[in-house]
């Protein structure tokens, strides 16, 4: 996947993402976007593109022949042989499925509840019951290993592939190929293609074996060809690493990923809490400590850590259930900056591991925004005085403070929410006039 416009994290305004592309054309790819991020990028880095902000255009078989011809130089240069380049592209043509998606725009959001109603679906947890029972050993041994919660490894497995049981369909080279071909996303894709010879000519997965998503993430934890070379490891110890048909390899490697981007062995993910009355939603990060003195309580009685900071996770807003969450959680955010996909993942580990369900009720009656409303919702609060730059729909930092900002200006808690209700308060208002 490309380098999707990066985190935005709002000092004042400590709320999750409640809206989730829905895009997709499956349960599966609507909540897995695997990691791209090689060794040396940034944060910002994503991976599996569920709304493109650019479109590939199609191309005639003849360009795109000369155009993988005009690959070898590249691939040469990485220790790509001759056969096994001319095996990876005989007879290889565009996939006109892979440009379609590439316009495939949202025009609607999944509120969270619903996302993470299909994350914690009762088919997942019993499929998701299976593997990890099956993987116990494994996943005893990768936790040993790297430090990283094995529910969190499990998450990760079951929000990618359902537990390895669809790594998608697509021919991986012909996918990148394709994309390259196009120019979507500038350079990225032509990397990832040189990569993906890489990985055939070093023998981990043989031609016929490497598929993958219409982007090219490869699989049961979705890797790009770069992640695979960065951190795939050969847990097994058999010379290979095998993420499409070695459990051990694929669940280690997630480990892995999650390790070297920082991951605290010993340090929870979060959990969900009662926030008291009149808490200010812009405390930042706190010790645990902290937020107890504050009057917050883990919703299932236990006592906080002992060690360890945190910060508030209202991801629908301030009627809706609230969580704790440590570093930890954005390091699960290192796969899909999410917030709704990051507490899919911890949530549905926990839930597999015997943890409780989300127990506050969601604000079913307050949608989110949709591209459309969200611009409208911008344009009102620059009417409001409040600086969110250019009205795009694209709710980041900036725009999450300015709503915040306003909600504390008319006396709403301040949680920085955008959803139907609050668009239809900026409506009565008119231009400045708080109502």
């Amino acid at each position: 996947m490309a380098a999707w416009p990066g985190r935005h994290v709002a000092a004042a305004v400590l709320v999750g993402l409640a809206q989730v592309s829905c895009s997709s054309d499956s349960y599966l790819t609507t909540a897995s976007i695997s990691p791209t991020a090689s060794a040396s990028a940034t944060t910002t880095r994503l991976s599996r593109p569920t709304v493109p902000t650019q479109e590939a255009t199609a191309v005639p078989s003849a360009s795109f022949g000369a155009f993988t011809n005009g690959i070898w130089d590249s691939a040469k240069a990485q220790g790509v042989s001759r056969r096994t380049f001319d095996r990876a592209f005989a007879g290889l043509t565009p996939d006109p499925k892979v440009i379609a998606l590439t316009k495939k725009q949202s025009e609607f959001v999944k509120p969270v509840w619903e996302y993470l109603g299909s994350a914690v679906s009762e088919q997942r947890l019993e499929r998701g019951g299976r593997a990890v029972t099956e993987s116990a050993a494994t996943l005893t041994k990768v936790e040993a290993a790297y430090g990283v919660d094995r529910r969190v490894v499990a998450g990760v497995w079951g929000m990618e592939t359902n537990f390895g049981s669809y790594m998608g369909s697509s021919d991986v080279i012909r996918s990148l190929a394709t994309l390259a071909h196009a120019g979507y996303r500038g350079d990225f894709f032509r990397g990832e293609l040189v990569t993906a010879l890489v990985i055939l000519e070093q023998g981990h997965i043989d031609r016929d074996g490497m598929v993958g998503s219409w982007a090219g993430a490869m699989g049961q934890t979705q890797f790009m060809p770069t992640s695979f070379m960065a951190y795939a490891v050969d847990f097994t110890g058999d010379g290979r690493r095998d993420i499409w048909t070695s459990t051990p390899d694929a669940l280690a490697s997630t480990a892995n990923y999650l390790k070297k981007h920082g991951w605290e062995t010993g340090l929870t993910w979060g959990f969900e809490v009662k926030v008291p009355k009149g808490l200010t939603y812009g405390a930042g990060q706190q010790s645990f400590a902290a937020w107890s003195q504050a009057g917050v309580r883990r919703m299932d009685g236990r006592a906080m850590p002992a060690r360890g900071e945190a910060r508030i996770l209202m991801p629908a807003g301030a009627r809706g259930p609230a969580f704790l969450v440590t570093k930890n959680f954005d390091v699960i955010k290192r796969y899909n900056n999410s917030d709704a996909y990051a507490l899919g993942v911890a949530h549905l580990g926990d839930r597999l591991y015997g943890g409780a369900p989300i127990q506050a009720p969601w604000p079913t009656d307050d949608l989110p925004l949709d591209r459309m409303q969200s611009v409208e919702l911008q344009k009102h609060l620059a009417a409001h005085g409040f600086d969110v730059g250019e009205p795009d729909g694209k709710l980041g930092s900036q725009t999450r403070a300015a709503i915040a900002s306003y909600q504390e200006r008319v006396g709403l808690p301040a949680d920085g929410y955008p959803s139907v209700t609050l668009l239809e308060r900026l409506r009565r208002s008119g231009n400045g006039r708080a109502t």
